[in-house]
């Protein structure tokens, strides 16, 4: 079935994206897919080297604690 995944913090949109979840594996990919883009997105916004090699994964962490996250059918 499509479902459709959000994600939001504080009033802000994190990440939305449609996805075919059928089953562990396909539920499990829809989140590497979430991590990849908030990854790349936040690394795309330091600013210095050493910030980013200080907390290349915290970083996504810290951005998810606390978030809400929702799943709808599409």
């Amino acid at each position: 079935m499509k479902v459709t995944l959000e994600i939001a913090k504080s009033g802000r949109r994190l990440h939305r994206g449609t996805y075919e979840v059928d089953d562990p594996e396909s539920f499990g990919a829809a989140w590497q897919d979430v991590w990849v883009k908030m990854r790349q997105r936040w690394m795309a916004d330091r600013t210095s080297v050493g910030d980013l090699m200080d907390s290349i994964h915290e970083g996504v962490i810290d951005e998810l604690n606390g978030a809400e996250i929702r799943l709808s059918k599409t």
